[in-house]
């Protein structure tokens, strides 16, 4: 049947099929084990698209808003392609042989045939399909929105051939001729019994980023969709932050995505609002900047009011009447291109649209465009500033029905001179077997468009310019040309899917940027939560994507190798300074996620007001982890002390340890407890800290109760001692025949010193007066000597203390003429 918008839905669902049964619609309700409950999360679809996921490939969740059944939203399902393509959710709860109701309302109006059979399945992970309930929809219309028709049906949870440990609910369409490409759904239903939820395991997963390498840049939290920014000597990565969401406070909160019984779920992308940033100036000590609140659509916390969600970004920056901007753009889910401006790298963000979105379906070129097809997903932003100053944005992705070799999807657009406008018309940008994720770089004076290809297999090739070519799936190719707008020429694969270097495979997607005179690839890969499958957690990854970088070649000619991915990643192109103030977020290594079940396991980055751009903290400390920074270049001096700025809870100790996580203790900072209301410095005296080294703080106190949150951390150089002031040089005389070693000792301070000079050739002590040099001569009664190193112990009263210090000097092999 048919039914307008109205919440009479509910009340029959409950009151017909329940029999009576105080049911609410709310997962994980306290109701006694035997009574039915709802099973489905957020099936009335006003918490957004979480936790629904795209089933099929190419498939794409967003919201509808005009389009409902009840309520303010609706499930827009885009891109089918089949009749098994749709949304499912997992509700593995499910009792067998015991008796559950179902139900969804259904509206279409795009493709397909004038009446089309929906179905509600079950599916399993080992591809068995339980129908629950299927009824004819009919073909709707722009003039009634509200118009949605009711599946609903009655089952029997099967007892064999299904595992019901693994079950998803799905929406799909039967024996349709023509797929309906896109679908809504809302007021999803699922009520029966729930079977008791088991204990979580146990995690005591290993971290993911191994001390020594570079790659993933986080091991503490997500990162996917990076973007890479050069700026004032730094590099900055803008990501989409999986596993954050923004609470009903207005906190960046850290979360996976759950089911009501906490279970962590697939990623559906649908809770992230969220842009992550972190930058570097070496590449290996990364600090993190923060999540920047984009989308504010229904949460009012977000800079932008007019989106949802905040995926894949990319930033550039310009100088503009004097003044140096920055510009992030981000898309909100694959529904439009939106920008954000501010005078930092980091925020403060503001909306210089107020509230619309930069580049939108009636952008002109992005539908209609002459020997184009229209973009199926209005999303993955690339950035390009020319030399001149003029800005480019390419965009666009997804795989129209049937033209999987050539989608005709992607786009490029000149931006107005003021970085949030457009400048005409988009054209397109035809790469063969597009798929998503846009990527652009200027090489010697040439354009270099590169993406990700889609998941059709070509087992004849696809034919491109007259050549057939082998193009893999979710591979990175690339394309060149001698304008930012195209046209663009093929040249090859050079990525594949991150599948055959980690084993785990997932969506591609990457930048290429030069830092310092190099030229890298940044992308994700689901390397972090793969720790958790190999732990024996979970028997799969579930999405959440971490970010690295590996250097690549670009050969004179522009040709670029082909690019493996690596856990080992790029060298360290500069020591770290560490007296200058190092942000406590400031992170190189750390002892990892270990359990995501468990709140205390695992460090995290928190704001230390209410946005990213008031600074940052670390916090969630605990008794026995770990942080590190890598090539830490103290000199030849020294550091003498190390201060914290911490705000102390249950308090503990901070081991500054050196080589590792269990190396040589330079010093102990003492915290006691606290409120964790206010800052304070701590300070401890360090030994040993000398030369280059890396650095790793050791946590020691509770392993339940937070100790401390750390703001920031500074060194103290050691002072001059007596030995810095004194010089020793060498030189080989011939006397009567005999080989002389001579030692100059020079004393730059300003009192006297004591200088023994020790030589293989015997020691001699000499006094030395503020600027001036003694020699001493040893002979070695021989006709040469081999070269070799002279000591000078020195030492001097200062203050009416002694102060003594060592320096030595090399020698040449001499030989008497």
């Amino acid at each position: 049947m048919q039914k307008h918008r109205s919440k009479a839905w509910l009340t029959s669902v409950i009151a017909v099929l329940i029999a009576g049964l105080a049911v609410t619609a709310t997962p994980g309700a306290a109701l006694a084990a035997d009574e039915p409950v709802e099973l489905v999360s957020n099936g009335n679809i006003e918490g957004g698209t979480t936790p629904w996921l795209a089933q099929g490939t190419g498939v794409s969740l967003s919201l509808g808003y005009s389009t409902r059944h009840a309520g303010a939203l609706s499930l827009k399902v885009n891109a089918r392609t089949a009749n098994t393509d749709g949304a499912s959710q997992t509700v593995n709860r499910l009792i067998a042989g015991e008796s559950y109701t179902t139900s969804a309302w259904v509206h279409f109006r795009d493709a397909g045939d004038s009446t089309v059979t929906f179905a509600l399945n079950l599916r399993d992970a080992g591809g068995h399909v339980v129908t629950l309930a299927q009824a004819p929809v009919a073909k709707g219309s722009t003039a009634d929105t509200l118009l949605f028709t009711q599946i609903s049906g009655t089952f029997t949870a099967p007892a064999t051939d299904f595992d019901l440990k693994t079950a998803k609910l799905s929406v799909e369409t039967v024996g349709a001729t023509v797929v309906p490409d896109i679908y809504f759904v809302d007021d999803i239903s699922l009520i029966g019994k729930r079977a008791p939820n088991p204990p979580k395991p146990v995690g005591t997963a290993a971290p993911a980023k191994a001390i020594g390498n570079a790659n993933p840049l986080m091991d503490y939290e997500y990162g996917a969709d990076p973007f890479a920014m050069e700026y004032d000597g730094r590099v900055y990565v803008y990501m989409t932050s999986d596993a954050y969401r923004i609470t009903a406070d207005g906190r960046a909160e850290y979360a996976y995505e759950t089911n009501a019984d906490g279970d962590i779920i697939d990623n559906s992308y649908g809770q992230i609002k969220t842009i992550t940033v972190i930058s570097s100036p070496d590449m290996v000590n990364w600090t993190n900047h923060g999540q920047i609140k984009v989308a504010g659509r229904n949460n009012g916390f977000g800079v932008s009011s007019w989106a949802s969600n905040s995926w894949a970004p990319s930033a550039a920056h310009k100088t503009i009447n004097g003044v140096e901007k920055f510009f992030l753009y981000y898309a909100n889910s694959a529904g439009g291109i939106g920008v954000l401006t501010s005078s930092t790298p980091v925020g403060p963000w503001t909306d210089p649209l107020n509230g619309a979105a930069l580049v939108s379906s009636s952008t002109p070129g992005v539908n209609n465009l002459a020997g184009a097809n229209n973009v199926v997903w209005l999303f993955d932003p690339a950035v390009l500033v020319d030399d001149d100053g003029t800005g480019y944005l390419y965009f666009g992705g997804g795989v129209p029905t049937g033209q999987s070799d050539w989608p005709k999807t992607g786009r490029v657009i000149k931006l107005g001179a003021d970085m949030t406008s457009v400048d005409g018309s988009a054209a397109l940008v035809n790469a063969p077997a597009l798929f998503e994720d846009s990527g652009i770089h200027k090489f010697n004076g040439k354009y270099y468009y590169s993406y990700c290809t889609n998941f059709t297999a070509r087992p004849n090739g696809l034919l491109i310019d007259g050549q057939t070519r082998t193009v893999g799936t979710g591979n990175i190719a690339y394309m060149v040309s001698d304008s930012p707008m195209g046209p663009f020429t093929y040249v090859d694969q050079i990525m594949p899917n991150p599948a055959n270097f980690f084993g785990v495979g997932g969506n591609n997607h990457h930048a290429i940027f030069e830092f310092k005179d190099s030229w890298y690839i940044t992308y994700h890969a689901q390397t972090v939560f793969k720790k958790f499958v190999d732990d024996g957690q979970f028997s799969g990854v579930k999405g959440y994507r971490s970010t690295h970088i590996d250097k690549i070649s670009i050969a004179a000619d522009g040709t670029i190798s082909p690019i493996t991915m690596t856990m080992k990643g790029v060298d360290q192109v500069a020591d770290l300074n560490p007296y200058k103030r190092i942000e406590g977020e400031t992170i190189a290594w750390d002892s990892g996620l270990r359990d995501p079940y468990t709140p205390t396991t695992g460090i995290r980055t928190e704001f230390l007001g209410t946005t990213n751009d008031q600074g940052m903290k670390l916090a969630n400390l605990h008794g026995g982890e770990w942080t590190a920074l890598s090539k830490v270049a103290f000199g030849d001096k020294g550091a003498a002390s190390v201060s914290f700025h911490a705000a102390a809870k249950s308090g503990g100790q901070i081991q500054v340890r050196l080589g590792s996580p269990t190396g040589q203790i330079a010093g102990t900072v003492d915290i006691p407890a606290g409120s964790g209301a206010g800052y304070a410095d701590y300070t401890a005296d360090l030994t040993g800290a000398k030369g280059t080294a890396d650095v790793f703080f050791t946590y020691v106190g509770s392993t339940s109760d937070a100790l401390f949150d750390i703001d920031y951390l500074s060194f103290t150089e050691a002072p001059a001692g007596i030995a810095d002031g004194v010089t020793a040089t060498t030189a080989g005389r011939c006397v009567a025949g005999k080989a002389t070693l001579v030692v100059s000792v020079a004393n730059t301070n300003d009192t006297p010193v004591t200088a023994l000079v020790g030589t293989p050739y015997g020691s001699k002590s000499v006094s030395i007066q503020p600027g001036k040099t003694v020699s001493a001569a040893f002979s070695t009664r021989a006709s040469g000597y081999a070269a070799g190193e002279v000591t000078v112990d020195v030492s001097a009263t200062v203050a009416g203390k002694t102060e003594t210090g060592k320096v030595t000097a090399s020698y040449a092999a001499y030989t008497c003429n």
